[in-house]
């Protein structure tokens, strides 16, 4: 039968470390780094380097970046940007759906404009079917008032 009987091997408890042995650890790793920056200025104030092979090594270089120098265009640090620096009146850049928008909404007003004027094939029709109905109209109107002078005509005649 496997560790752990029929269910299986689930692995060891977790163990987790005491805080008081965290912040030792990280008093010990600031005493390294100190060390290491009072060494560094002691050599730097004695040899010929300049300020900026400092700038370069002060980063942290992992795995083979530290051998080997690599100019990747992609890589670009994040530089942050002071409050001072930020300029707020400056126009910012619409994103693609806030253009589309826009452009959809003034379309939207050339077309009620066009429309307004009659020039276009949907205004045109509807004048055309609007001008159908008020001759229709017309036409009932005069067949109405024709009969009512008729209806009266004859209730005259009969009052005689």
């Amino acid at each position: 039968m496997p560790r752990g009987g029929k269910r299986g091997h689930k692995g060891r408890g977790k163990q987790f470390s005491h805080p008081e042995e965290i912040d030792r650890q990280m008093k010990a790793q600031k005493e390294l780094e100190e060390n290491a920056c009072a060494e560094k200025g002691s050599s730097a104030e004695s040899g010929d380097e300049s300020s900026s092979d400092d700038d370069n090594e002060s980063r942290k270089r992992s795995g083979v970046e530290g051998l080997i120098e690599i100019e990747n265009p992609n890589r670009v640090s994040q530089k942050n940007k002071k409050v001072a620096e930020v300029d707020v009146d400056a126009p910012r850049e619409l994103t693609r759906r806030e253009r589309e928008e826009i452009e959809k909404q003034k379309s939207k007003e050339r077309y009620m404009k066009l429309h307004l004027e009659g020039k276009t094939e949907q205004a045109r029709a509807d004048l055309a079917r609007l001008a159908i109905i008020k001759k229709q109209r017309e036409d009932a109107a005069k067949k109405r008032d024709e009969l009512r002078k008729e209806k009266d005509n004859e209730d005259a005649k009969a009052k005689r």
